[in-house]
Order: C-alpha cells, then sequence, then structure tokens
C-alpha cells in the first residue's frame, strides 16, 4: 500500500493528504483532536461535528499584522478558523520582507492587513479575512462586541494598554457574551511571551505592565546640546523638537505622518553632528521603544498563542488563563531555550481593572515637575503626557495648549504646597484609556 504523503498543491496550495488508494481530509489532523477525549479535556467533554462547528462560526479578531501578525494570521487559518478579521495601519516596508513571509518585494507600500488577508484567503480556501487598514482606536465598543475572541500581535505598548482597557469597560455582567478573551503576543529579539486574560476575571495587561522595563533615560543635556549616536538624535526630535514646533499636536506615534515628521527633524540634526545612521525605521523603534524582531520568535510565541485560541474555542484541552491557574508564558532563547508558565496575579490597585487607588510615595520637596517626570518612569504607569487633579481642583493638563499653558507655574510647585499627605489623585494620559488612581504619601 502506498504510504500517504503530505504535498503542497501547485493550484490551490494547500496542504492535502493524497494517496494512490484513499483519499483524507485535509483537515484530518484537526479531526482526530476534535473528535475523542484527551488526557486533559474535561470529563463531560463530547468531540465531534458540534465542535468543528463551532469553530467555523467562532469570529477571531487578529490586531496587527506584522511580524507575529502574519505568523498568526496563517497558523489560525491551518487550524481551523473560518471567519477572521485583522486590523493594522501600516504599510509595507521592504525592511519587513526578512520576516512578514506573506509580503513580496511587488508589495511594497501596499497595507499590510489588505495584502496578508488577500495572501492567506488564496492559499487557505474556505477562509474568510475581513481586513482594516487603520487604527484599533477607530473602532468603536459595537465593533468588538461582534468577537468571539481577540488576538494581538503589536509592537505598541501603548496600542496593548488602549485594547486592554476597552475590553475590561465592555464587560456587561447581565451580558456574558460582553466578556472577550484577550490573547497576547510580544517578542523582543530572543525573548517572547504569550498570554491569555479574561477580562474582570483574570489579571489584565495593566496589572502587568511592570512586566515591560521602561525605556532608558538619555540626559537632557546630551540630547540637547551635543548627541553621540544616532538614536540621540531621534530622542532630540521626540523630546524636544517636537515641544518646541507642535506642542499643539499630540504625538501619535502610530501615525506615519508623525513618524515621518521626526524622521526628518532628526535626520537634519545627524547632518549638523555629522552622525551616520538615522533611518525612518530606526525612528520607529526608538519612539516606540522597539527592539528588533527575529523571525523565530515571532514563529514559537504566535503559535503558542493559536494553541490557546484553538483551545479556547474547542474545550478540547485545558487554555492558559483558566481563573486560578497559569495565565502567562514566558519564552527565552538567547540562552538555550527556555519556557516558564506562571499565574500573574490580579492586582487590587490596578487601574483597569482594580478598584483601589495605589499608594504612592514621594519626596516633600519635590516638584509637580519631579511627580511627573516619576510618572514617566514607574514602570507600572510610563505616563508620558499626564493630566493630574484631585476631586477639588486641577493640578496639570500636558494638552490642548491653552489648558497647558495656564496650568504650567503649577510645574513648579512644591507637591506639599498643593497636596494633603493621604489624599488622592487622580491621573490620565491622552493617549490611553484609563484613569490612574494614586494616594499620595509623603516621605518622611
Amino acid at each position: 500500500m502506498a504510504a500517504a504523503v503530505d504535498v503542497l498543491h501547485p493550484s490551490d496550495g494547500l496542504f492535502s493528504q493524497h494517496s494512490t488508494d484513499t483519499t483524507r481530509s485535509k483537515w484530518a489532523y484537526m479531526d482526530r483532536i476534535l473528535s475523542r477525549e484527551g488526557p486533559f479535556t474535561d470529563p463531560d467533554y463530547v468531540g465531534g461535528e458540534a465542535v468543528t462547528t463551532n469553530l467555523d462560526n467562532m469570529k477571531v479578531l487578529v490586531i496587527g499584522a506584522g511580524g507575529l501578525g502574519c505568523e498568526l494570521l496563517k497558523n489560525l487559518a491551518l487550524s481551523g478558523f473560518k471567519n477572521i478579521d485583522v486590523i493594522d495601519m501600516d504599510t509595507i516596508d521592504v525592511s519587513n520582507l526578512n520576516r512578514q513571509f506573506l509580503f513580496r518585494q511587488a508589495d511594497v507600500g501596499k497595507s499590510k492587513a489588505e495584502v496578508a488577508a488577500k495572501f492567506v484567503m488564496q492559499r487557505v480556501k474556505g477562509v474568510q479575512i475581513n481586513p482594516y487598514c487603520g487604527k484599533i482606536q477607530d473602532k468603536d465598543e459595537d465593533y468588538y462586541l461582534q468577537f468571539n475572541m481577540i488576538i494581538c500581535g503589536l509592537d505598541s505598548i501603548e496600542a496593548r494598554r488602549w485594547i486592554n482597557a476597552t475590553l475590561v469597560s465592555m464587560v456587561d455582567e447581565d451580558n456574558p457574551d460582553s466578556l472577550k478573551p484577550l490573547i497576547d503576543g510580544g517578542t523582543e529579539g530572543f525573548k517572547g511571551q504569550a498570554r491569555v486574560v479574561l477580562p474582570t476575571m483574570t489579571s489584565c495587561l495593566e496589572c502587568q505592565l511592570d512586566m515591560h522595563a521602561p525605556r532608558e533615560a538619555v540626559p537632557l543635556c546630551t540630547l540637547a546640546t551635543i548627541p553621540r549616536q544616532p538614536q540621540h538624535c531621534i530622542e532630540w526630535a521626540h523630546i524636544i523638537a517636537w515641544e518646541e514646533e507642535r506642542k499643539d499636536i499630540t504625538l501619535d506615534t502610530d501615525d506615519p505622518e508623525h513618524i515621518s515628521w521626526l524622521f526628518s527633524k532628526a535626520s537634519q540634526r545627524a547632518k549638523e553632528f555629522s552622525i551616520p545612521g538615522v533611518t525612518y525605521s530606526m525612528t520607529q523603534g526608538v519612539v516606540k521603544n522597539i527592539i528588533p524582531a527575529i523571525a523565530s520568535t515571532n514563529a514559537i510565541v504566535a503559535a503558542a498563542c493559536c494553541n490557546e485560541a484553538f483551545k479556547i474555542a474547542t474545550a478540547c484541552n485545558p487554555f492558559l488563563g483558566n481563573p486560578g491557574t497559569n495565565n502567562y508564558m514566558m519564552y527565552s532563547g538567547d540562552e538555550s531555550v527556555y519556557t516558564y508558565t506562571f499565574e500573574h496575579q490580579k492586582k487590587d490597585d490596578c487601574p483597569v481593572c482594580g478598584n483601589l487607588a495605589k499608594e504612592l510615595s514621594v519626596k516633600k520637596d519635590w516638584t509637580l515637575q519631579d511627580f511627573v517626570d516619576h510618572l514617566a518612569e514607574r514602570p507600572e504607569a510610563q505616563l508620558k503626557k499626564p493630566l493630574i487633579r484631585t476631586e477639588s481642583k486641577t493640578l496639570y493638563y500636558s494638552s490642548p495648549a491653552s489648558l497647558e499653558e495656564m496650568t504650567r507655574p503649577n510645574l513648579k510647585r512644591k507637591l506639599d504646597e498643593m497636596l494633603a499627605d493621604g489624599e488622592e489623585v487622580g491621573v490620565s494620559d491622552s493617549s490611553l484609556a484609563i484613569d490612574f488612581k494614586f494616594k499620595i504619601r509623603f516621605q518622611a
């Protein structure tokens, strides 16, 4: 009897099982998993047609069509998900082609979401992928409510925080369908993580923000006087030039026009100091605090995310993030290969899913400007343009320009002149859908 062989059919690109004496479903490998009980399935688990039908009808949103997003779309389509939407606001750059394998040279300049969706649909028949070229903030809650789960392959912490806060705020106790599982994948060079969040039930992404180290600070004197590296020129454009020339406009690190402006300014400064190496992609990386991606890390983390999506959709195995179980998987490939899963605890003082004010120790002789700088450095805050207020008064507004000018004198005032020990302060950032509550404690 001739052995069955996996081949890539030239006409439709599908991986199919071909044999001289038998024809097998191209989803046979998946059907075997879903048609029988496994060692970890629920005792009441009943596989078969009902499970596969549920998988067919599952509506999934993928956010990001870059290094992780390409892997996610491919894996989801080959795992049996038939109804997928994808959001990405970027266009394809030649630098993407080494790892974002759904794109070709001829695609440079085109929408990532649209090209990725078209490519996967051509290769995996029966899959419908609806692309949207734009920002996640363009969509309202009704849009996100239509999905069964949301999977993120983002390179921006700010965007992660926005979608996390939005999904938590959507949860309605009287409507169980309003709870949307969030699967998040992220990579930094040879390291990465996959995690599952059940909004309001388990630790959310904001609870886990301290897992992301804040950007290493560069002295302002270096940026303003004698930069030594191309990154210094970019930070000068980001921190100083923007405030001097465009302070009335809130910087959006996902806006290509804003990044292009910063790139132009950084290039001019680099030329002035004879510093080579400033590029558009480096400008994006510095401003958005991106670490260059490794293709194999993307593949491993995306595979972990899709495994969790498959388990959530079919209940064939316990998924990462069941309340009271491990919800966070860490991967490291820089020194051999290492993975570790653990439960990241939900925080009662989380500004998104908690309800308590977080105690914050400050020095009495700090000015409000010192406090603003401290908020930017704290790993659980990382606020760039904060709005600070108490129940009775406004302390500082970074935007719009008229309010910034009115509240700017407060930046030079001492904290103990404006606040009492134990007083609660509300802090928000125009780029995030989050309101922080801090209880101020003055150090002795």
